[in-house]
């Protein structure tokens, strides 16, 4: 196949309505400059086509969105799932196009969660995980980061979410901070995480926060009820952080589907940020763009909550490895590559890793192409090593990596400073309340931009 050669403004504009400005794809104004499809790689026009509310009709895009698809074709085609209307599922620095330059570099994010493991995409090629804690046990429990248990996956998915590097996907589900280091504090067992965990956490990281030099903490959890940050232990914790030079960001919770709505500490405190949910319905179409059910406020203290929305579903993640999940995902993925004729012999070599498909054993071929399509939509399979995940819990890590970009751009920045811009920056939702976006969608590009303007 001949390579496309690189667009040019002599390629723009052409066999397009003058009057036309805004891009198709991704709603944004295009400046007068378009690059017609027929001018693009087939399989090029293919991805962008899958992207469009109008297909059947589209003849250019921005000069932007061509070029976007042109750089990740060959790594979309190889390393995405394909859904039912030909798209993918794409990575999140490319739906909410990240600046490439900016990578998190020189950050450090502390992590609390539940549980934790040191996957591939935080420990190849460089070892990035600077420190673990485990507040379970007295002595720090190190080598509990090397047992998967039931309560390592969701720390491992929030960790990677912000700052993995992709390295089992070719670098393609990487996160927007895919350079920054980490710090991994675990806060319980099994269960439910209380205020008290937390907030052990936060008095950890508070004390620890110069040794590993701590610009950000992310907390995919939610504490036990609504207080007043003004007599909350748990709020007064996050303030303090954010005195010590430490940006809080909170998942703002998955209850916006409750008449109550309610929005918890740490969440809830005054100085942290809060994240809430975005269902962009895996398109970088901004007209697709609505609402995940997550919680808002006003929070009892009558403050704006959440400051500001990110991806909540069709996230990618990591699988858990060494886990039935990650047997399963590995089966799945050998035989939806597998010719038809291999189909039987592969399922009778591993037996007990699906019932549904030791039981289908007696069926057709076509009958088995189908039960396995079922069950990688149903498990939300991408690869044997990756899988797409939804809550608000993956849409702080979201907020948490493009805060490392921004302090990346400008170090100087106060968490005050960071908030604003993420919020100065970002876009509402036209049709929804602002109680539930607040000041909108993340806009990392434009974020950083302005880190660099106050240089």
């Amino acid at each position: 196949m001949t390579p496309q050669p690189t667009l040019s403004s002599t390629e723009t504009g052409s066999n397009t309505n003058s009057s036309q400005t805004i891009c198709p794809v991704c709603s944004r104004d295009a400046h007068g400059k378009f690059v017609p499809l027929a001018s693009l790689d087939e399989e090029v026009g293919a991805l962008i086509a899958a992207n469009a509310p109008a297909a059947a009709h589209l003849e250019a895009v921005c000069a932007r969105c061509a070029g976007l698809f042109e750089q990740a074709k060959d790594q979309i085609q190889k390393d995405a799932a394909v859904q039912k209307d030909g798209s993918h599922v794409l990575s999140t620095p490319l739906r909410l196009d990240a600046d490439p330059r900016f990578t998190g570099r020189g950050v450090t994010i502390a992590f609390l969660d539940s549980g934790f493991y040191p996957h591939v995409d935080l420990t190849t090629p460089n070892n990035r995980i600077l420190a673990y804690r485990n507040l379970t046990d007295k002595d720090g429990g190190l080598e509990s980061l090397f047992q998967p248990d039931v309560a390592s996956w969701h720390g491992m998915m929030t960790s990677v979410v912000a700052t993995g590097n992709g390295s089992l996907s070719n670098g393609f589900y990487r996160g927007i901070a895919p350079e920054a280091e980490v710090v991994l504090v675990k806060l319980a067992r099994t269960g439910r995480i209380t205020d008290e965990n937390i907030l052990e956490g936060l008095v950890w990281i508070l004390e620890n926060r110069k040794q590993y030099n701590i610009r950000i903490v992310n907390i995919s959890a939610g504490g036990d009820e609504q207080r007043s940050y003004l007599d909350d232990p748990l709020s007064q914790m996050v303030e303090a952080c954010s005195a010590a030079g430490i940006l809080v960001v909170c998942a703002v919770g998955n209850s916006g589907h409750l008449p109550s709505h309610p929005v918890v500490p740490p969440a809830s405190a005054p100085s942290c940020i809060s994240v809430g949910g975005l269902d962009d319905n895996n398109s970088m179409n901004r007209s697709r763009r609505g609402m995940y059910r997550s919680s808002y406020g006003p929070t009892v203290d009558g403050l704006q909550k959440p400051e500001v929305i990110a991806p909540s579903i069709w996230v990618p993640a990591p699988i858990l490895p060494n886990t039935p999940t990650a047997q399963q995902a590995a089966l799945l993925d050998e035989l939806d590559k597998a010719k038809d004729d291999e189909l039987h012999s592969i399922i009778r070599s591993n037996p007990g890793v699906d019932a549904d498909l030791d039981a289908a054993l007696d069926r057709a071929v076509h009958s088995i192409r189908q039960l396995i399509l079922l069950k990688i939509r149903r498990e939300n399979v991408i690869t044997k090593h990756y899988k797409y995940v939804d809550g608000t819990s993956f849409s702080a890590p979201i907020v948490s990596s493009v805060a490392a970009q921004i302090l990346e751009a400008n170090s100087s920045l106060t968490p005050s400073q960071v908030k604003r811009i993420l919020i100065d920056t970002a876009e509402r939702l036209p049709g929804y309340d602002i109680d539930r976006q607040g000041w909108g969608v993340i806009d990392p590009r434009r974020a950083v931009e302005l880190a660099e303007a106050l240089l």
